[in-house]
């Protein structure tokens, strides 16, 4: 399946194009592969669908705030990565034919049989805050939804006596004329019956002829390993039922991170920093870090290590997205001097002591300084 373009290419305009010129250029392209202009030109009708699309995203701000973050995984894509999605030309025009004025010409329905089927239910969109341990891990989280769930009164069907939608006449669809210059015809589902060209005699008093009626429920969520912020999981089905029998929308969990007191995370790398004692930044020794685990490994401090000296734990970092717990990345870990404020007064006294003993070569430091400052001066 070839890859699907970016939507401002498609439609040739800027990212930061206006709703007035991305409505203007949508109405250029739709006349230039309009159908009637095009009959039988199977690549002149993908253009025309490709512009509706996106047309359809770009024109409404929220969708298009989603496709500028996401792009074409944007929450809400249809199942071939696109918007939603057409069922015929009708439905691109019934979409976006009152920016024609009146429509193009001679335009007829290709769609046979005319009957949907029950609608299909809405998508859900929940977030999910994870912490660098859920992370690390992968985690099941239990989260309540309110969802439409099938009608147990009447199994979903929505009551009894099914018969013939008087508005459609059982078609499903409702055919719409405008004429102006051109003439369009056009087909929108049904508003009575939903699209399925049936209504039911007597409908169920629980549900009120809709097959379904609103609930609370806990399920279970599987977090893979390795996720990050922004990501999320599509679980199918999972959405609210469509009335009557109709299939269930998804469920779209977004994943966010939890702030975390310690570490901070710069793609599967961790960083953290550590307070070291003079004593030990000055003669050297060994320092234990704890890591994200639970666990902790030493680090070997040389001597004369300064503070700010960065020292890399290979990994010991956060995992890959499918990549398994072989695949982590690094720890980083910042020295900082700690400097403390309850000595003893043992412990003032050998301060003294090394300070007299330091005294003349921290003096010749200072000098040097002073000299090389004053030097930039002169």
């Amino acid at each position: 399946m070839a890859e699907k373009r970016d939507y401002y290419e498609v439609l040739g305009v800027a990212k930061n194009a206006s709703a007035d010129e991305i409505k203007h250029a949508y109405k250029k392209l739709a006349i230039k592969y309009h159908p009637d202009k095009n009959p039988g030109d199977k690549e002149a009708e993908e253009k025309f669908k490709e512009a509706a699309e996106a047309y359809e995203v770009l024109s409404d701000s929220k969708k298009r705030a989603q496709y500028d973050q996401f792009g074409h995984a944007m929450p809400g894509a249809g199942g071939a990565g696109g918007f939603g999605g057409f069922g015929g030309f009708e439905d691109i025009f019934s979409q976006f034919g009152d920016i024609f004025g009146g429509g193009f010409g001679g335009f007829r329905s290709s769609r046979s049989g005319g009957r949907q089927g029950p609608p299909r239910g809405q998508d859900l969109q929940i977030k999910i805050a994870l912490s660098y341990k859920e992370i690390l891990s992968g985690a099941t989280k239990k989260v309540r939804l309110k969802r439409y769930a099938p009608c147990t009164e009447c199994a979903g069907k929505g009551g009894e006596g099914v018969k013939t939608c008087p508005t459609c006449h059982g078609t499903g669809t409702i055919r719409h004329v405008t004429r102006s210059f051109f003439q369009m015809v056009s087909e929108t589902t049904c508003s009575d019956c939903g699209g399925t060209g049936e209504v039911i005699a007597k409908p169920c008093a629980h549900c009120h002829g809709e097959g379904r009626i609103l609930e609370e429920e806990t399920i279970s969520i599987k977090i893979p390993l390795g996720i990050s912020e922004g990501q999320y999981l599509k679980l199918r089905g999972e959405g609210h039922c469509g009335p009557r029998g109709g299939a269930s929308g998804d469920l779209l969990v977004i994943i966010a991170e939890k702030t975390d007191d310690f570490y901070t995370r710069e793609g599967d790398d961790l960083h953290c920093s550590i307070d070291i004692p003079v004593y030990k930044l000055a003669l050297g020794g060994t320092q234990r870090i704890p890591t994200l685990d639970g666990s902790e490994v030493s680090i070997k401090i040389a001597a004369g290590t300064q503070p700010g000296a960065i020292f890399r734990l290979k990994g010991q970092g956060l995992p890959q997205l499918n990549g398994g717990s072989n695949s982590r990345g690094n720890l980083f870990v910042e020295a900082k001097a700690f400097i403390p404020t309850d000595l003893s007064s043992k412990e003032k006294d050998l301060y003294k002591q090394l300070s007299e003993i330091r005294k003349d070569k921290d003096t010749a430091k200072d000098d040097s300084l002073l000299e090389k400052v004053k030097g930039l001066f002169s």
